[in-house]
């Protein structure tokens, strides 16, 4: 996790922008990105945000959707802090749309899920979007 926040704070740097104007997206919502949004949080609010706005920069989708506050009751422990007031959405295309994300991270283990569209649609909507695909092996990656 430490190693995914140090190249998002690369990023910011390469891009120019401060952390705390970013949002990011997890495609995955297992430990390993609660893990590294817990971390992103901890650096927001060493940066001055509160938690509750440091969490609100971070949004999860999970095999079931997008985490949202409708979901709260069936939501594993580790989900919780994220799940923001939004509208449900099913996929990961229709979450970044609806979000409009500076950043995606992939934690999901579904490979090629971060397709051709979902690239397209990012440079669409940035000018410098941070794509990171974590799941590994690499056969696991989602681009």
């Amino acid at each position: 996790a430490s190693v995914a926040l140090a190249g998002l704070l690369s990023a910011k740097r390469a891009k120019g922008s401060a952390f705390k104007d970013e949002l990011f997206l997890f495609q995955g919502a297992g430990e390993a990105g609660t893990g590294i949004a817990d971390l992103i949080v901890a650096e927001l609010v060493a940066e001055g945000l509160s938690v509750e706005e440091a969490r609100k920069r971070c949004w999860l989708v999970d095999s079931k959707g997008l985490v949202v506050q409708s979901r709260l009751a069936s939501l594993q422990h580790h989900k919780v802090h994220y799940a923001h007031e939004h509208a449900e959405v099913k996929d990961f295309v229709e979450a970044i749309k609806a979000l409009k994300p500076t950043g995606i991270i992939g934690v999901s283990a579904q490979p090629g899920v971060f397709t051709q569209e979902v690239v397209a649609l990012m440079c669409e909507l940035n000018d410098r979007p941070i794509i990171m695909p974590l799941s590994n092996p690499t056969s696991k990656a989602e681009c």
